[in-house]
């Protein structure tokens, strides 16, 4: 049996950061806003059917974990071993595994979870999220979990918090599950995803997405602002405050397509993103978001915590031609991509 998983990443437009747990507590009517891409992370799971005998017993209870784009393989005894491990070489799939198996009801035997991944290394556009939903998704039904979307999100929430150490949020993981473009709302004892009504086709015409590289510490720059915002830094409150104003209104524009609108907005969330902490933003996406702007983008930003990986730009749909070749000659990759709609898919193959 062969079952096979994929799930979206995703670019967020304003009020990044504010969904990792108390933040947004202090921000009243904090929300995300994000739209899911066709950058997949993918999971692949292979076993032999129930009750096979063939082999030996060793060899039936193994689980090999191997991640194809980090070129990186591990392997257990048994479910006992991947357990009870000190280490792991992939801790996120090892975790996971351990969520979903290590429950008492598992005890059909091994098997080789696969994953792979089309976003570039340190993009900052939720991969390893996406890689943890789609996983979530392949064991749940691998095991007859039978858990839901939501669950699937906040098991991956955790488990991705184990493997960086540090508070980890929300909302790039509503994205892979879910699809489309949304609002996720963070509200005193819970958060709440809501659709926008908007032209999806007319948004995916109008956003350019570019990797700038690998960052140096990714996900440090988010734990520095985190950090100085409970420690009572009050220019860091005061910067986040206005980026949940800003996302705020954000989802008001785009859900009435005011693009020049949804432009001007992003720019003022660049501009308090940028004041919380410097080292968001390299004199190389600099560059690519001013050569940009001069071809005709209304604005760009930076994806998730900054200091390299991908950008976002928004356009006018007749400047894109312009646009993406500003990008590529500032040093910009340029990565095609559409609007997700669907969020992730699970599909079981027999063999």
């Amino acid at each position: 049996m062969r079952i096979e998983s994929r799930a979206p990443t995703r670019v967020d437009l304003a009020g990044g950061t504010l969904d990792i747990w108390p933040l947004y507590l202090f921000h009243e009517g904090a929300v995300t806003v994000n739209a899911a891409i066709t950058l997949h992370a993918s999971c692949v799971i292979e076993r032999a059917q129930p009750g096979s005998h063939e082999g030996r017993k060793s060899e039936r209870d193994a689980i090999t974990l191997a991640s194809r784009d980090t070129l990186r393989e591990e392997s257990f005894p048994g479910l006992d071993a991947l357990a009870t491990a000190k280490k792991y070489r992939l801790p996120l799939l090892a975790h996971l595994v351990r969520i979903f198996c290590s429950n008492g009801k598992w005890r059909d035997g091994g098997f080789t979870l696969t994953t792979d991944s089309q976003a570039p290394a340190g993009a900052g556009i939720g991969g390893s999220s996406a890689m943890a939903v789609a996983i979530c998704a392949a064991l749940d039904r691998l095991t007859g979990a039978g858990l839901g979307r939501v669950e699937w999100i906040h098991l991956s929430r955790d488990a991705e918090a184990k493997v960086i150490l540090v508070p980890t949020g929300t909302q790039d993981h509503y994205p892979p599950a879910f699809g489309g473009a949304a609002a996720i709302h963070l509200e005193s004892g819970r958060e709440r995803r809501e659709a926008l009504r908007v032209d999806l086709d007319e948004l995916e015409r109008r956003i350019v997405v570019c990797y700038t590289g690998k960052p140096r510490q990714s996900g440090i720059n988010n734990w520095e602002v985190y950090k100085a915002h409970i420690e009572g830094s009050q220019r860091v409150w005061r910067n986040l405050e206005q980026i949940s104003q800003v996302a705020q209104a954000m989802v008001r524009a785009l859900e009435k397509n005011q693009w020049t609108e949804t432009g001007r907005l992003m720019r003022e969330e660049w501009a308090f993103r940028r004041r919380n902490l410097p080292t968001i933003s390299t004199p190389l996406i600099d560059r690519i978001i001013a050569a940009a702007r001069r071809a005709g983008a209304l604005s760009g930003k930076v994806c998730g915590a900054g200091g390299g990986g991908c950008l976002t730009l928004l356009i006018e749909p007749d400047a894109r031609v312009r646009v993406e070749t500003a990008v590529a000659e500032a040093g910009g990759q340029l990565l095609p991509v559409k609007v997700d709609r669907d969020g992730v898919r699970v599909e079981v193959k027999s063999e």
